[in-house]
């Protein structure tokens, strides 16, 4: 029979680099984004250059009601999925209570919520089957606050929290859960929220090594993935530091990526 890979955000960035790097490795694909155009063509690349098969549902998962649809698709279809990666998500830059309230709904929709969700859904079906596999993606903003850009920040905190505790939840009935933590990376993700990455320096990881990273770390079913030694470094550092001061840190660098927004 086969078996899939369900794959969120994955028309670019991280997403993207992830589907490839699986398809590479012979898996099937279901491939979720909101551009049909993207979805498509990556799914007629994939297929053509490793041989697997590659569907597509385009979603805006942080529409309740679509979010819903699918996961009522995915049920009647029975396609069985023994990989679920929680990859969409967005951000935003500058003080929460200068934002549209809109927009900031949508991350917290998009980010806690749709993730919260299809963990619950596919994650109830994998415990029925007593297999199957959970990463889901969060941000080395996880681990502490993040002044200018605080609702992100919060979201991936809720990500990594949620994450180690289905992990613990999860393990007697055969499905593993692991979170990952990349730094910045070469995405849409930073134009999307305002962000100047030419601020960031050489610290950016490209989509592409993240991923490989990642896919050899779930091979080996680790429970924390933060790719690079840099990225390692500024989850450990606030551990060291009073809560004061990370706070300053924190929104010091935040303010000056933000700047040119």
């Amino acid at each position: 029979m086969l078996r899939y890979a369900l794959i969120t955000g994955a028309s670019s960035g991280i997403g993207l680099a992830l589907a490839e790097a699986l398809a590479r490795r012979g898996r099937n694909l279901i491939l979720v984004a909101r551009q049909r155009d993207a979805l498509e063509s990556i799914a007629c690349e994939l297929t053509q250059r490793f041989s697997v098969q590659v569907l597509f549902r385009v979603c805006d998962l942080s529409q309740p009601q679509q979010l819903t649809g699918l996961l009522h698709e995915l049920e009647q279809s029975a396609l069985p999925i023994d990989l679920l990666v929680n990859n969409a998500g967005g951000g935003s830059s500058g003080a929460l209570v200068a934002q549209d309230w809109g927009k900031e709904r949508h991350l917290i929709e998009l980010n806690i919520l749709a993730l919260a969700r299809l963990c619950h859904a596919i994650g109830t079906v994998m415990a029925g089957q007593g297999s199957g596999q959970i990463l889901n993606v969060a941000s080395v903003a996880a681990f502490q606050p993040g002044p200018w850009m605080s609702n992100y920040y919060a979201s991936k905190a809720y990500v990594l929290h949620l994450s180690e505790g289905l992990r613990e939840e999860l393990k007697a009935y055969g499905v593993k859960v692991s979170v990952l933590c990349p730094g910045p990376t070469h995405s849409a993700f930073f134009r999307n929220a305002g962000l100047d990455t030419r601020r960031l320096g050489p610290s950016l990881m490209s989509a592409e090594e993240v991923a490989l990273i990642t896919v050899r770390a779930l091979e080996k079913n680790r429970a924390l993935i933060i790719p690079g030694w840099r990225n390692r470094l500024l989850t450990i550092a606030p551990r060291f530091m009073p809560r004061w001061l990370v706070r300053r840190v924190v929104a010091r660098l935040n303010r000056r990526v933000g700047a040119a927004s």
